[in-house]
């Protein structure tokens, strides 16, 4: 919890105050959260985004999460003594680790997100995609980066085929707060493992988010200076990429956002999630803690 008694009152007063036209601004809107990086992984961030999640629920707001588990994934295969092995920045999933993700997202992981946004007097409730049927999957076809005629065998990584959100949709007219994790399912009733980054996009979409909040280890999209951009349209994004401005790992997050971001979803939010609530920061006030995409 971070510690608020070192702020003026009236400090506090003009906080609160600049939150108000937000909250009634995004009262009864969903809110995707993408939750990952060390904000997933540092006890005390844990609970600092636990309490922005129910605050938002507690003041109207739709909060959806969708959570990765990467480093969980790894400690569990080496437990194992399993290597993990990574194609095209894919984890090449065969049936065992397949087991091993399953039990660690929808296990491990989901559970102890659902706990600490219980502990923190939410109500939430974790899901798959197997769950009222809210994923469905197909095998990701993974082609060559300098060979498109060459296709890589990554297992059981998926593309997602359809989302049916009604579950999702349920949950939320119930007062409850869905944690999702990126499991899909096939036609042969398979499992899939899923980009969370993917999933939070296209399930965004599916649900007309009125925001996605990316949250990730970098402080938001940089210039060639090294300066946050704050805010981008989807076109200024393309020319970034065109000039090699952005590249590497932040392709495939912000591929998901600009999708999103052209299918209806308001505002798309890539936050710095090593900033106690940074999530809270961006969404009630006038600050930014990262950057924010428009789809226009």
């Amino acid at each position: 919890m971070t510690d608020l008694s070192s702020i003026a009152p009236r400090d506090k007063a003009e906080i609160l105050a600049q939150a108000l036209p937000y909250i009634r601004k995004f009262h009864g809107k969903t809110m995707v959260i993408k939750y990952g990086g060390n904000a997933m992984t540092d006890p005390e961030l844990q609970a600092d985004f636990a309490e922005d999640v129910v605050l938002l629920k507690l003041v109207g707001m739709n909060p959806v999460v969708v959570h990765g588990g990467g480093p969980q994934i790894e400690t569990a295969l080496k437990r194992l003594g399993k290597k993990g092995e990574f194609i095209q920045g894919m984890r090449v999933t065969d049936s065992e680790t397949m087991e091993v993700v399953e039990w660690v997202l929808a296990g491990e992981v989901q559970q102890d997100i659902v706990g600490l946004i219980n502990q923190a007097g939410g109500k939430a409730v974790g899901l798959t995609g197997r769950d009222g049927g809210l994923i469905r999957a197909k095998k990701l076809k993974l082609l060559d980066n300098k060979d498109p005629n060459i296709e890589h065998d990554v297992g059981q990584v998926g593309d997602i085929v359809a989302i049916d959100p009604s579950v999702v949709k349920a949950l939320q007219d119930d007062a409850f707060i869905p944690v999702i994790s990126p499991i899909g399912f096939g036609e042969e009733n398979e499992s899939y493992n899923i980009n969370a980054d993917v999933v939070a996009s296209k399930l965004a979409s599916v649900l007309t988010a009125e925001k996605l909040v990316l949250l990730t280890n970098i402080p938001g999209v940089l210039d060639k200076q090294g300066q946050l951009l704050t805010e981008l349209t989807s076109r200024e994004i393309d020319d970034l990429i065109e000039d090699g401005t952005i590249s590497g790992g932040m392709l495939p997050k912000l591929a998901g956002a600009i999708d999103a971001a052209k299918s209806g979803v308001n505002a798309v939010h890539i936050v710095d999630g090593r900033v106690p609530h940074s999530m809270l920061l961006e969404i009630l006030t006038d600050q930014a803690y990262g950057t924010m995409i428009r789809s226009y």
